[in-house]
């Protein structure tokens, strides 16, 4: 039987999951089509992690005004997610006269969006800020911070899942149908469902579902930048995100902190037509950190533990020139549909106010009532690496899986694991895990870790081995036994 919804989201990155956990406030039946195994599979999960603070952006945008707002918000909805957030400020690093009179233009294009703290400092107060850093001067951006894009973004959909949504991977939408009374038919690579709303959170894909609305004329191209990830005994090096001077359309290889105490080199920038290709060649290594090694020179090549790529879906004019995020209701071709369009950077920041404009958008066409069962908050995983000792032998005591370190770099414990594997979305992918633990993303990248790991989901789901998927369909770690 067809499977009937009030809302169906396509796409279940970070915005498509901000969508679902904003929508969930009110008496709706929610779907989610992703059709990857997990919900940060693409652009979501392939970023800096950076929070932005809004200066980058033209005024009067829809990129500028909605990333101050989630900036702003950042605090309290990381506390209420349980998710780990730094406002750690950022720095742009400069060195000329020109430098100095394009952060004089960010500065003031920043105050007018409505940026708060924004300030220029000269080079004792940048090495104060940064000791390693190269430049005589910056634009400090205070509010600027960093999250881990993987657990934000799982945390949105578990929260959206537990106040009443459903995700449905592994679905690729194939064609969209209008039928006679104003519904929506969906087909998909695993089944059809029907829907009195759609809303266009698709990412990189946004303008094939566009087209299946037919909202067509969307010209959609991909930027992909590769990253280097390095030792975290790198992190204490870097107290804050270090950034050039940036050009009108590219921020400029920089260098990043993670939550978790890593440094990420990156990205470059090039325009590509394929979207599934996240290859990072040799070149791009050897630039990016030549490039960055201006600014902050503290990248060996002892110190790379892996390297990975992002592609933005940037929606361009027919000059190739960037333009703003859209968000629309085109009710003279697609009723009841919310179209998002060219959702790239600063999507992560922006993603819970790109939301409620989708949730404003189809208040202003049906009568949407409150769930009063509505819970914002979401109880995270408790890290075993991040507790005193008395908390670990508290919980080494409660359930002694927490004394089975099954990831040594990151100290993860079976435990943790084993609470990943029963997650809420139902996630039983390699990678989905690793993102929910941090286990195999340590210095030997799962070199001890990875097949205990691939054991304990066989062993919890019933899965076969030759059903484990790595992180997409089709990725199976083994096809067959070696020997009879």
């Amino acid at each position: 039987m067809m499977q009937q919804f009030d809302v169906i989201i396509i796409g279940g990155g970070v915005v498509g999951s901000a969508v679902a956990r904003e929508l969930s406030r009110y008496k709706l039946q929610i779907g989610v089509l992703e059709k990857n195994m997990d919900v940060c599979n693409e652009t979501s999960g392939r970023n800096s992690g950076v929070v932005h603070g809004g200066f980058a952006y033209d005024t009067g945008s829809l990129k500028a005004r909605l990333c101050v707002e989630g900036n702003q918000e950042f605090d309290r909805v990381a506390e209420e997610l349980d998710v780990p957030f730094r406002r750690t400020g950022k720095v742009l690093v400069g060195n000329t006269d020109e430098d100095m009179g394009n952060l004089e233009k960010a500065l003031l294009q920043g105050k007018r969006n409505g940026v708060q703290g924004l300030t220029l400092i000269g080079r004792e107060r940048l090495h104060e800020l940064v000791p390693a850093v190269r430049g005589e001067f910056a634009l400090l951006s205070p509010n600027s911070g960093i999250v881990d894009p993987f657990r934000y973004t799982i945390a949105l959909a578990e929260n959206a899942a537990i106040n009443g949504a459903s995700y449905f991977f592994g679905r690729e939408v194939n064609s969209i149908r209008r039928n006679p009374d104003q519904s929506y038919t969906i087909s998909t690579t695993d089944g059809e469902f029907r829907t009195r709303w759609i809303v266009n959170s698709a990412g990189l894909g946004c303008g094939s579902i566009s087209d299946m609305l037919g909202i067509t004329g969307y010209r959609i191209i991909g930027s992909k930048g590769d990253y280097i990830i390095l030792d975290k005994k790198t992190g204490p090096l870097l107290p804050m995100p270090v950034y050039p001077v940036p050009s009108n359309t590219y921020m400029g290889v920089h260098v990043t902190p993670t939550v978790d105490g890593n440094v990420i080199v990156g990205p470059n920038a090039e325009n590509v037509t394929n979207f599934t290709y996240y290859g990072v060649p040799q070149k791009s290594i050897d630039f990016l950190a030549e490039n960055a090694s201006s600014l902050w020179p503290c990248i060996r090549r002892s110190d790379y533990i892996r390297n990975y790529s992002g592609i933005l879906p940037k929606w361009v004019d027919e000059n190739g020139a960037i333009q703003d995020f859209r968000i629309e209701v085109r009710d003279d071709i697609a009723p009841h549909a919310v179209n998002l369009v060219g959702i790239e950077s600063p999507g992560l920041t922006a993603a819970l106010p790109i939301a409620r404009k989708v949730v404003s958008l189809m208040a202003e066409r049906a009568d949407l009532k409150p769930n009063p069962d509505f819970q914002p908050r979401r109880k995270g995983p408790e890290r075993f690496a991040a507790q005193s000792e008395e908390r670990k032998q508290e919980l080494i005591g409660r359930d002694p899986d927490y004394g089975d370190v099954i990831c040594r770099c990151e100290e993860v414990t079976k435990a943790e694991i084993l609470q990943a594997i029963h997650n809420p979305l139902g996630v039983c992918t390699l990678t989905g895990i690793k993102y929910r633990t941090r286990s195999m993303m340590g210095r030997c990248q799962g070199g001890y870790c990875q097949m205990r790991v691939a054991e304990l989901i066989e062993q919890e789901l019933g899965i076969p081995p030759e059903a484990l998927l790595y992180e997409r369909k089709n990725s199976r770690l083994f096809t067959g036994k070696v020997r009879g």
